[in-house]
């Protein structure tokens, strides 16, 4: 997501090579200047930036080790604003939040992907309003997703935004639902009947936060209205969608310091599961390219069961790993989100993710043709891969429809990677993949030197 910022800052801590340089100092900073600029990191923010990292590593004498540690100490400064940080729960049940924003920023596929997050990682019951009325199609939208995540709505295109938020924390409370989103109307450009509208659903559903999604893709268009919904309205906190389109991503840099309120979440992604929590010490430590281990461990741990790890483990051990099991973790996989998102939060995975791009792992040429093969097999042979013979083999491809050669290919890719995973697990197996992932990560992986990893 920071892949060009990360770079400017490769490039200008490799300016600093000798100590006491205030030439090289000027030179680095100078860099970090322009490129953060073409990064779309807005010009104030960037002047105050680059003074205090000046100030900071003269203090502590110039060279490398001061410049990075005054670089990080800033960006976490400039990261954060004063308020919540992920999402906060209240006391007494539900938790109810305004989604707010102009037309065509994602409020609505960002209200399905936070119902997603809160529901699979926090395993919260959530109840969605639909009270956008103005956008055709706004509420069929919003059933679709419910209906796709397995999230409860209610919707009435007969009745005012209003009643809809009225109705939807009645339902809430009754309930006991833990929280509530109530996704609003946007407009092209902020009106006066916009906020007149946002105004009466405040009034009636008293929400404990007030969210703005903004378009990343808009650039300092997005600072500009959020600050102009947090006077009108009283936004406690920015949603940044569609960061994923965005390769510059300097917006993430100022809109909070710029707008004085925290940016909560970022859209990372098309598929439900990718929106992350921006916490600014995490983002920092992404930013100099040492990923975000902790959101990961955050992530998976949320939704990969401990049970069916464990019991995944001992199989992978004694080398019985099978095609349903296979089956079963990409399931899991699904519920992590993009391929992309994950790879960005692991230290020395930075031009890995890079090179993924937008890779969609489950739709896939190969994964459908997988996915066709082991729907081809009967339960013995998907439960023990040792019985497939030459005459099951051709049975399985014509059922697939895929040549016999396709089938080879696949079962001979699953016997190697089963074997390798069973190397893995063994002892001295982890060092071994340690010592990989080194090696990696020394092959220009993205990562920043001297920073921990």
């Amino acid at each position: 997501m920071f892949d060009t910022i990360t770079d400017s800052f490769k490039n200008a801590i490799g300016k600093i090579r000798f100590h006491d340089d205030e030439k090289a100092l000027k030179k680095a900073t100078t860099e970090l200047k322009k490129s953060l600029l073409k990064s779309d990191v807005h010009h104030k923010v960037v002047k105050e930036l680059i003074k205090t990292i000046e100030l900071e590593t003269k203090k502590n004498g110039i060279g490398k080790d001061n410049f990075l540690a005054a670089l990080q100490h800033e960006l976490t400064r400039i990261l954060t604003a004063e308020g919540n940080q992920g999402f906060v729960f209240v006391s007494r049940p539900p938790t109810v939040v305004l989604m707010t924003g102009l037309q065509g920023s994602g409020k609505t596929t960002t209200t399905g992907k936070l119902a997603y997050m809160l529901k699979e990682q926090k395993k919260k019951k959530v109840l969605i309003a639909a009270a956008d009325l103005q956008r055709l199609a706004a509420v069929e939208q919003l059933r679709q997703i419910c209906a796709d995540i397995e999230v409860d709505l209610i919707a009435d295109e007969d009745s005012s935004p209003d009643e809809i938020a009225k109705k939807a924390l009645e339902k809430a409370r009754d309930e006991m639902y833990d929280v509530l989103l109530i996704d609003t109307a946007g407009r092209l450009a902020i009106d006066e009947q916009l906020m007149g509208e946002l105004e009466r659903i405040k009034d009636v559903a008293r929400p404990d936060e007030i969210f703005y999604v903004a378009d990343a893709m808009t650039g300092m268009d997005a600072v500009r209205t959020a600050t102009t919904f947090k006077e009108k309205i009283g936004i406690t906190g920015v949603v940044l969608s569609k960061f994923d389109g965005d390769s510059k991503g300097g917006v993430a840099l100022g809109i909070s310091h710029q707008v004085g309120v925290p940016l909560r979440f970022i859209g990372s992604g098309e598929k439900m599961p990718d929106l992350e929590v921006f916490i600014p010490e995490r983002i920092t430590n992404r930013l100099m390219g040492a990923g975000d281990i902790e959101g990961l461990a955050e992530k998976t741990s949320a939704i990969i069961d401990e049970k069916t790890a464990k019991r995944v483990a001992s199989k992978i051990k004694k080398g019985q790993f099978n095609y349903n099991d296979f089956l079963e973790q990409m399931e899991q996989m699904k519920k992590l989100g993009s391929m992309k998102s994950i790879m960005g939060m692991i230290p020395g995975m930075g031009n890995m993710a890079k090179q993924i791009g937008d890779m969609d792992l489950e739709n896939s040429s190969e994964m459908k043709a997988i996915k066709s093969m082991i729907g081809s097999m009967t339960k013995k042979e998907r439960e023990n891969p040792d019985l497939l013979n030459n005459t099951r083999k051709r049975r399985i491809a014509a059922g697939a429809g895929l040549e016999s050669m396709q089938v080879n290919r696949v079962l001979k890719q699953f016997k190697n990677a089963a074997k390798m995973a069973k190397k893995m697990s063994s002892k001295g197996g982890m060092k071994e993949m340690q010592k990989m992932m080194g090696q990696m990560s020394d092959q220009g992986s993205g990562g920043i030197p001297g920073l921990p990893r």
